[in-house]
């Protein structure tokens, strides 16, 4: 009868860790080389839209100087980025400044659920918009594919009232993009590329946005 010593027990589980270990090292290193290289031609990409996002800079500027509102929205992991973009201008995103009117339609699940139970899921947004927007305020929404019903239904509703609608969406021809007043379609075809650019162009409003107006609300203080 073969005997296995207490030393072998306690070092095959050990070399196996090891090896599984390295394993999933390669395959991190082969993902994010990969990653790396599609993000790097997406972002080049996007720099083709840099007058787009000019312009929806200056209109995100303009409405928020003039005491303007600025509502946003989109489902799943489009309502986080709606979340993020609100939580980056209400609070700060670089500099000490004031607090931005920024408000996200995806966050009281009183009102979501109120509206899906009476009057169905495609208008949990819309409701919103006539309820909070006005002449001049900004609808801002996000979505991967372009296509989302209720957002649709919001943005109706929003050039209803005079606001000024984008849509952050993906590159295929859609919806979203057909019916806002401006659309930046980023470039990507995966849910998650599209998500990512998505968070760049948030930042990037962000970036230049907080800092036009903190200039001049400067400028006034002198």
């Amino acid at each position: 009868m073969e005997t296995v010593s207490n030393q072998q027990i306690f070092f095959r589980p050990a070399e196996k860790h090891v090896a599984e270990r390295e394993e999933y090292y390669a395959a991190m290193e082969v993902a994010l080389t990969d990653h790396c290289a599609l993000l790097t031609t997406a972002l080049n990409r996007l720099s083709a839209q840099t007058a787009l996002l000019a312009e929806m800079a200056l209109r995100l500027a303009q409405a928020l100087r003039n005491g303007r509102k600025v509502l946003v929205a989109g489902n799943g992991g489009s309502a986080a980025q709606a979340q993020h973009f609100a939580a980056e201008l209400v609070g700060r995103f670089k500099r000490e400044r004031a607090s931005y009117p920024v408000m996200s339609l995806a966050t009281d699940t009183a009102i979501l659920t109120a509206v899906a139970n009476d009057y169905g899921y495609q208008d949990v947004f819309a409701r919103q918009v006539l309820a909070f927007g006005h002449p001049d305020d900004l609808l801002i929404v996000f979505s991967t594919s372009g296509e989302s019903e209720n957002l649709a239904r919001a943005v109706q509703a929003g050039r209803s009232l005079g606001m000024f609608v984008t849509a952050i969406v993906g590159e295929r021809r859609s919806r979203l993009a057909l019916l806002a007043d401006l659309a930046i379609q980023v470039p990507g075809l995966e849910t998650s590329t599209i998500q990512e650019l998505h968070m760049v162009t948030i930042h990037l409003l962000c970036d230049i946005v907080e800092a036009h107006l903190v200039a001049l609300e400067r400028q006034s203080c002198l």
